[in-house]
């Protein structure tokens, strides 16, 4: 039996997102023509990225709030600011412009699958690790 660990998990989404693009959205030349699965593809790969960055970042919420995206920049600027600009554009671009507006260009929706591809890889590499 395969244990889940975070980093699987999160590469799982991003499978998901890919496939979600790839078999539904129905790309048509530069731009994919359903703009609902562009968005269930944004929402599932920044699952994703955050199931990655809660492996690594112990993101504390506030009191009887969620976590929202400023409590995970304030957690990651204190470590790396690398990682935080990695985590901006991947908020923006899979989060904001292909999760909420659903945006059909095939350019942008990659960059975002390749900016939580990045996230994720950081993150696997900087999961800390847990004694037998």
């Amino acid at each position: 039996m395969e244990t889940k660990t975070p980093i699987s998990e999160a590469k799982r989404y991003l499978a998901n997102a890919k496939e979600i693009l790839s078999e539904k959205a129905g790309k048509d030349g530069n731009y994919y023509s359903d703009g609902k699965y562009v968005k269930m593809a944004g929402d599932t790969a920044w699952k994703g990225v955050l199931i990655a960055l809660d492996a690594v970042f112990q993101v504390k919420k506030k009191a009887r709030q969620r976590v929202s995206i400023e409590d995970y920049k304030a957690a990651i600027a204190n470590n790396n600011r690398q990682v935080l600009t990695m985590v901006n554009e991947g908020y923006q671009i899979l989060h904001l412009f292909m999760g909420y507006d659903g945006i059909k260009s095939y350019k942008v929706c990659q960059a975002g699958m390749e900016e939580a591809k990045r996230i994720i890889d950081w993150c696997e590499k900087n999961t800390p690790t847990l004694p037998n």
